[in-house]
């Protein structure tokens, strides 16, 4: 088990202390979201956080100790979490668990997506001062598990590039979604482009999961509480992918 400096938590924004928070944790951005996963799916779930209403939890599945907690909305409070989780919890697998909006015709409501890749406009990768441009991507064990869980359920899943944006409502977003389509991008998120680079740059491993809850191209929507509560098949896979990965 990874070393945690027990002087430096609880942290600004989590309030768990030492070995409360297990090494592999589902980040859905929603807490309601965090609460009900842990609520249905893990067996025994202690509430490790509360603190800004950002739920966190932690139980087993499966005999293995798995956390879920929620991150918030866009790159900045993703990447304030995952960096705590990093690099003052010993986090070392995270599966964000999400929505995204579909911007191809071929990627369908409720169809799951696979992040391998996260194209961004946000400024949050400046802070690393490279001298090029990063490419966030996957952890590749974490993906092949996921596919692999996805497949034996038959799940309807889409494995590529997504779309971080830090805007929700843009006066330009069908113009963007045009142009990242024509680029091969399957849909538009807000929060894997900093989860995949703090990653990166804490020596962890990450994977963004997504349930797609309505579309830019037929304007198909789901509702807030569809989205929190009836997203049923992207937890289970993250959970299968969570055990599998967790010693």
């Amino acid at each position: 088990m990874s070393t945690v400096d027990e002087k430096k938590i609880p942290t600004p924004h989590i309030e768990a202390g030492a070995g409360e928070i297990a090494e592999t944790i589902l980040l859905p951005g929603d807490p309601l979201r965090a609460k009900f996963i842990a609520e249905k799916f893990l067996a025994d779930p202690k509430c490790f956080n509360e603190k800004r209403g950002m739920l966190g939890f932690t139980g087993e599945y499966r005999g293995k100790r798995i956390s879920v907690m929620g991150t918030g909305m866009g790159c900045p409070s993703m990447g304030i979490y995952s960096y705590e989780l990093i690099n003052f919890y010993g986090g070392r697998n995270l599966i964000r668990v999400g929505t995204a909006g579909a911007m191809r015709e071929d990627v369908h409501v409720r169809d799951l997506v696979f992040a391998m890749g996260s194209c961004t406009d946000s400024a949050y990768l400046t802070q690393f001062r490279l001298p090029g441009q990063f490419a966030p991507t996957a952890d590749y064990t974490l993906l092949r598990t996921a596919v692999d869980a996805a497949e034996k359920r038959g799940a309807n899943y889409h494995v590529g590039n997504v779309y971080c944006s830090d805007v929700f409502y843009g006066a330009a977003k069908p113009e963007i979604g045009v142009q990242w389509k024509d680029m091969g991008v399957l849909a538009v998120e807000m929060e894997s482009a900093a989860l995949y680079a703090n990653a990166a740059y804490g020596g962890a491993r990450a994977l963004a999961l997504m349930t797609i809850s309505d579309s830019l191209v037929t304007g198909e929507a789901t509702t807030a509480e569809e989205r929190e509560k009836t997203f049923v098949e992207m937890m289970e896979v993250a959970l299968e992918t969570a055990a599998a990965v967790t010693d």
